[in-house]
C-alpha cells in the first residue's frame, strides 16, 4: 500500500494520511479558532470607541444638545421672568411696591422690603390675605407660579 499506514496494533483498522498531512488537517482548526479571536478583538475594539471618529462625533453631538438644553432652559426662565413681571404689572402694582416692575402702590406691603420667597407669594395671591383678594379662578396655575417666580426672585433688588 502506497502512501498510506495502518494504525499499528488494529488489525482492519482504515488507513489513514501519513502524519505530514495530519499535522496540516490538525493546524486548520488551531488557525480558525485564531481568526476567530482576532475577528473578536476587533469587534470588541470598535465597541469600545476604537473608532474615534465616531467617538469624537458622538461626544459632539452630546455637546450641542446639552447647549441646546441650557439654551432653551434659559429662553423659558427669562419667558417666564417676562410673563410673571407681565402678570404683576397687570394685577399687582397698583397696590404693591416693587422696583423691578417700577410698582409703587402702597396699599399692600411693599415686597422690596418683604423680600417673600416664592411659596409665600404662590399661596398668597392664590388664597388672598388680609384686605389682598384670592386670584384663584382670576389666574391660571401657570400665572401664579410666574408671578410668585419673578416676585420672589426681584424683590430687594
Amino acid at each position: 500500500m502506497v502512501g498510506r499506514e495502518r494504525v499499528a496494533g488494529h488489525a482492519g483498522a482504515p488507513a489513514v494520511e501519513p502524519e505530514g498531512n495530519m499535522s496540516r488537517i490538525r493546524t486548520l482548526p488551531r488557525l480558525l479558532v485564531v481568526l476567530a479571536l482576532a475577528a473578536s478583538a476587533s469587534g470588541v475594539l470598535a465597541a469600545c470607541g476604537g473608532g474615534g471618529d465616531q467617538t469624537t462625533a458622538t461626544t459632539q453631538e452630546q455637546s450641542a444638545t446639552s447647549e441646546t438644553t441650557t439654551a432653551t432652559t434659559e429662553t423659558t426662565e427669562t419667558q417666564a421672568a417676562a410673563d410673571g413681571k407681565q402678570i404683576f404689572t397687570a394685577n399687582c402694582a397698583s397696590c404693591h411696591t416693587l422696583g423691578d416692575a417700577g410698582a409703587t402702590g402702597a396699599v399692600g406691603p411693599n415686597l422690596d422690603q418683604l423680600k417673600p420667597n416664592k411659596s409665600l407669594v404662590e399661596r398668597t395671591v392664590t388664597n388672598g390675605r388680609g384686605a389682598m383678594p384670592p386670584f384663584e379662578g382670576v389666574l391660571k396655575d401657570d400665572e401664579i407660579k410666574a408671578v410668585a417666580e419673578y416676585v420672589s426672585e426681584k424683590a430687594g433688588s
